[in-house]
């Protein structure tokens, strides 16, 4: 059975830096240079006839291409011994729109609501037993990080494996913007 999750892929030039920069971090296991991504939304293992009809349903959405910047970067969980390194995501109402038409696609073909609140991030790196204060030493020196915009026109159904050398993701479906009007943010919406 597939194990499935929705992302954004980032630009080639971009993960070479990304990569490079959790290194900086003794004994954390950095996430390969080819395997950096923004999850949407992690789906998990599927059967073949669902992974069909996620695949269909994710061909439904429709997204306008959009500027996303990479800054700042920090860990989870927020409080206690961090356990993953990631590098922040500009919030930006396309983004947060995409991930909920995403959401609601896969709800159509039976797939549980994601009880998690959304938090866009790209993880850098997963730590064990790296001490707290090293984390706190890279969080500082590394406080405004700061990628420029590069073009979202894509996401993308990835399968995933889990080796003992980490996860290996593969295209299972592109999904390509539409040439449609951007909606209106609620905040500048008109009635």
């Amino acid at each position: 059975m597939p194990r499935l999750f929705v992302a954004i892929d980032l630009p080639e030039q971009v993960k070479p830096p990304l990569s490079r920069l959790a290194s900086e971090v003794s004994g954390a296991k950095l996430v390969g240079t080819g395997e950096l991504h923004l999850t949407l939304r992690f789906i998990g293992e599927v059967d073949e006839d669902t992974c069909s009809a996620i695949k269909t349903a994710l061909s439904a959405v429709s997204f306008t291409r959009f500027p996303m910047s990479l800054l700042g970067v920090g860990h989870f969980p927020p409080y206690g011994h961090p356990r993953v390194l990631w590098v922040g995501v500009e919030h930006r109402y396309e983004l947060l729109l995409l991930q909920k038409d995403v959401e609601s696609a896969l709800q159509q073909t039976g797939i549980p609501a994601e009880e998690r609140r959304f938090s866009p991030h790209i993880t850098l790196a997963r730590l064990k037993d790296t001490p707290s204060a090293m984390v706190t030493r890279f969080e500082a020196s590394h406080r405004d990080l700061y990628f420029p915009p590069f073009e979202v026109a894509e996401f993308i159904l990835y399968s995933s494996v889990l080796t003992p050398h980490g996860a290996v993701h593969s295209k299972e479906a592109v999904y390509r913007y539409a040439d449609a009007p951007p909606r209106p943010s609620p905040i500048t919406a008109t009635r």
